[in-house]
């Protein structure tokens, strides 16, 4: 784990005329490089940019992300992201055990990701968090 480093979960815009499930489908082919089977959704978490740490470039950021349950269709195949992100510099699989000691963002989320792992419930609608 490189301290400068930072985690997203993959994700992304939603092209006009997609589904949300089309969506995730082709941001996880175009960053991690898998196909995945789409689970139950799990968050709903809202970003307003201005109110969080990097408000001085996200200003005038406000966006909705929907987190679902995945899993991979086949065992990881390690080919390369189609269409990685501008900043992306890598794909990394994380224990789901070691989750609290990586710097995720939204840093929030990794304790409901927890919960549900130990089958305890958690808010669907998480609001602005980060």
């Amino acid at each position: 784990m490189n301290e400068g480093y930072f985690y997203l979960f993959p994700g992304g815009g939603q092209e006009h005329g997609e589904t949300i499930h089309n969506a995730l489908l082709r941001e996880c082919m175009e960053e991690v490089g898998e196909e995945v089977e789409i689970g139950e959704l799990l968050h709903i978490r809202e970003y307003i940019g201005k109110n969080h740490e990097h408000s001085s470039f996200d200003f005038h950021v406000h966006q909705v992300e929907y987190y679902f349950v995945c899993n991979l269709v086949k065992e990881k195949n390690n080919k390369a992201p189609t269409n990685p992100d501008s900043h992306q510099v890598g794909v990394e699989w994380i224990h789901i055990n070691g989750l609290l000691r990586y710097r995720i963002y939204p840093k929030e989320l990794r304790k409901y990701i927890i919960q549900h792992v130990n089958h305890q419930k958690s808010p669907v609608y998480l609001g602005d968090i980060n």
